[in-house]
C-alpha cells in the first residue's frame, strides 16, 4: 500500500499520563467508596471518559443518574488537568520527536486519534502543535474506540482516503478501532497483547517509518 498520513493516538504513544488518569480516578473513587486500583485502570486504557467512569461504577453498591455521572466525570476532569499543570517536552515519549520529524521529511501527513477530550491541550503543552496536520475532535464522537469513528474523524480531516492511512496505537481497543475504520494498524508494546496489529514495535524509540513502508509494501 501507498502510505499518505498516519494517525496517532496520544496516550501511550505521544506522550504517557497513565499515573495522572489513575491519580484521578482514585480520588474519585476513593471520593465514592468504590474499590479501584492499577489493574483496573488498565481496563480503561483507550477508552473515553464516560465509558471509563461506567468501568468504575461496576464496583459501585448503588446506581446513579445522568447527572450525577456528568458531575462524577467533571470533577475527575478537574483533577487531571490540574494534575498536568507540570506536563512539557520532557514528557513526550523516546522516538517521537524523530519520527515525526522522519513524516515531515517523506511529505506523510500526521493527525491525532485520541478519545481524550483534552487531547488539544496536552498537545500545546508539549508544543507539539506544529508538528500536526490535525487533531480530532474528541467532543464531536458519539461512539469511542473500538468504533472507528476518532480515526474517520482524523482521516477525513486531512482529507486522505482511509486506505492510505496508518495508525499507531498502544492499547488493543484502539487497534479494532483502526482496523475497523479500514486502515492499517501499527501497535507499540507487547505483541501478545496487540496481537491483533499489523505490525509492532516494542516501544516508541523504535518506531521507523521506512521500516512501516517497506513492511506494507511488501504485505499482500
Amino acid at each position: 500500500m501507498e502510505i499518505k498520513a498516519i494517525l496517532f493516538d496520544l496516550d501511550g504513544v505521544i506522550c504517557s499520563t497513565d499515573e495522572y488518569h489513575y491519580k484521578a480516578w482514585k480520588s474519585l473513587a476513593d471520593d465514592l467508596g468504590i474499590y479501584f486500583d492499577k489493574e483496573i485502570n488498565l481496563r480503561l486504557r483507550g477508552v473515553s471518559r464516560m465509558d471509563s467512569l461506567e468501568i468504575i461504577l461496576e464496583k459501585s453498591s448503588r446506581q446513579y443518574t445522568k447527572e450525577e455521572k456528568e458531575e462524577f466525570a467533571s470533577i475527575k476532569n478537574n483533577r487531571y488537568v490540574k494534575l498536568l499543570d507540570g506536563l512539557g517536552n520532557s514528557d513526550i515519549l523516546p522516538g517521537i520527536n524523530e519520527f515525526l520529524e522522519e513524516c515531515k521529511r517523506n511529505n506523510i501527513k500526521t493527525a491525532l486519534a485520541s478519545a481524550s477530550k483534552n487531547a488539544p491541550y496536552i498537545i500545546k503543552k508539549l508544543n507539539l502543535e506544529k508538528d500536526f496536520d490535525y487533531l480530532a475532535d474528541a467532543t464531536k464522537i458519539v461512539r469511542s474506540k473500538p468504533y472507528p469513528d476518532i480515526f474517520i474523524e482524523a482521516a477525513r480531516g486531512l482529507g486522505i482516503d482511509r486506505k492510505y492511512c496508518i495508525g499507531i496505537e498502544d492499547a488493543i481497543s484502539g487497534i479494532r478501532s483502526i482496523h475497523a475504520a479500514g486502515m492499517k494498524a501499527v501497535g507499540i508494546g507487547d505483541r501478545k497483547i496487540l496481537n491483533e496489529a499489523d505490525l509492532i514495535f516494542k516501544t516508541t524509540s523504535d518506531l521507523n517509518f521506512k521500516e512501516i513502508e517497506t513492511y506494507f509494501k511488501k504485505e499482500k
